[in-house]
């Protein structure tokens, strides 16, 4: 009977153990097909494991396949999400609760090309500013502006956005709140700031220096006109007039830049022939008391064909070059006017001086308003400080560039080109010291030149 009972025994042990290996296996193979996401068939489980383990089969299956729908739904609300934000001219940028990079939109890396490839990456890594991470932990306190103008410093300089900051519900499977930036790029709004008040400062000072003599001056005729000796009055009255005459040209000089910069400046373009528009501007400055005793010379190219250009503007330019060049070199100066074929499309007209030159760091800025190289005597000489940037305008509405070489010690040369048809292209200096607009300038073996 005891060896009877012993071998039950063992045959219910190993039954048990057979079934205990058999759910083992089951549960394994439940295991692996959570992970996998596919759904648990009755051919996975090894062996009859009963009806339990056939319903856990079915509903494991509707799970898989729930959570597979979701999943698909949540990667398509991500890629219309995507799409939608791309389009957008504002950059978009989501972080999560650790400040990892969530999304960033097209309009994003075009503001921050340095970034790279944020996504997935922390915040800290993709944007070094104090700034902005300082922004980004008010916003999860709940202290944020709603509209926050930050910079951002790099190799490049400085970018300013506006900043749009909130709080989401969670995304991507976080349990924390996201956060959303909207940032909005205003650095050339900040430019033109800067800009607009450099341009009434300028303005500002310029028109005290006229106004305060002629107020002086017209304040003691007032007071002692009766007592004063006529040689004094006369010299008092030539002063104002000298200085009336400086604020009008300075008005007509702004008035002039205005209408240039207007969105219709009024080109009243035609046939134009340089060589004889030259001639007669050099006949005009012969007979000026002022230029008596500089030699004039001309150089025209015999294969300069006309151009399409306002005769009027293009007359100015021309004036405003040549009355540089008088107004700073001494007596007995030579002034040199030439043009030649730049290309193809394009002619090179020049204004060359032996005067003292220009010094290499005023060379860049010498076509912005204002600007002048010795001050104090440029005001002697009655400038503006406007004829270059007027020169600067009506070359760039012709479609061509300006630019200036210059020596110190040797003389200097003003450049542009003029395309022969209008819309047609322009080049710069032959010897390729091209920058563009920005007035950077570069420093020859034996001169330096600006090309704006």
């Amino acid at each position: 009977m005891l060896l009877v009972a012993f071998l039950a025994t063992l045959v219910a042990l190993g039954i048990a153990l057979r079934r205990l290996s058999l759910h083992r296996r089951a549960v394994a193979s439940l295991r692996e097909s959570l992970r996998a996401g596919r759904p648990l068939l009755r051919e996975d489980l090894p062996g009859a494991l009963g009806p339990d383990w056939d319903d856990l089969c079915v509903a494991v299956g509707e799970l898989n396949s729930e959570l597979g729908r979701l999943d698909q739904q949540r990667s398509g609300q991500l890629a219309q999400l995507e799409a939608t934000l791309g389009s957008l001219q504002e950059a978009v940028l989501i972080i999560d609760s650790h400040n990892y990079v969530l999304l960033a939109n097209q309009a994003f890396h075009a503001i921050f090309p340095s970034a790279g490839q944020i996504l997935g990456e922390r915040l800290e890594l993709a944007l070094r500013s104090d700034a902005f991470l300082r922004l980004v932990e008010n916003v999860r306190a709940g202290r944020a502006q709603p509209r926050q103008e930050i910079e951002f410093v790099d190799g490049r300089g400085s970018t300013w956005v506006e900043v749009t900051s909130t709080a989401i519900p969670p995304f991507n499977g976080q349990t924390k709140p996201s956060l959303l930036f909207v940032l909005h790029n205003i650095t050339r709004q900040k430019r033109l700031e800067a800009v607009r008040k450099d341009f009434v400062a300028n303005v500002s000072h310029e028109l005290r220096t006229p106004l305060s003599v002629i107020k002086g001056y017209v304040e003691t005729l007032v007071d002692s006109h009766e007592s004063m000796p006529l040689p004094d009055r006369e010299r008092f009255l030539k002063t104002i007039q000298r200085h009336t005459e400086r604020l009008n040209s300075l008005l007509e000089d702004l008035l002039a830049l205005s209408r240039l910069e207007s969105a219709q400046p009024g080109l009243s373009r035609e046939r134009v022939d340089l060589g004889q528009l030259l001639a007669g501007l050099l006949d005009d400055f012969r007979a000026r008391p002022a230029a008596e005793a500089h030699r004039f010379s001309l150089a025209v190219d015999p294969g300069t064909p006309t151009v399409l250009a306002d005769p009027l503007k293009l007359g100015q330019v021309l004036d405003n070059l040549v009355s540089n060049a008088l107004k700073y070199t001494p007596r007995g100066s030579r002034i040199d006017l030439a043009t030649r074929m730049a290309s193809a499309n394009t002619v090179e007209v020049s204004v060359r001086d032996n005067g003292p030159g220009i010094p290499p760091e005023d060379l860049p800025h010498i076509f912005e308003r204002f600007y002048r190289v010795d001050k104090g005597r440029s005001r002697e000489k009655g400038g503006t400080g406007l004829g270059l940037s007027i020169v600067k305008h009506i070359v760039h509405l012709h479609g061509g560039q300006v630019w200036a070489e210059s020596k110190l010690g040797v003389g200097s040369t003003f450049y542009f080109t003029l395309p022969l048809h209008a819309g047609g292209g322009s080049t710069g200096p032959a010897h390729g010291s091209g920058a563009g607009s920005n007035g950077a300038h570069t420093v020859l073996a034996a001169r330096s030149s600006v090309i704006v």
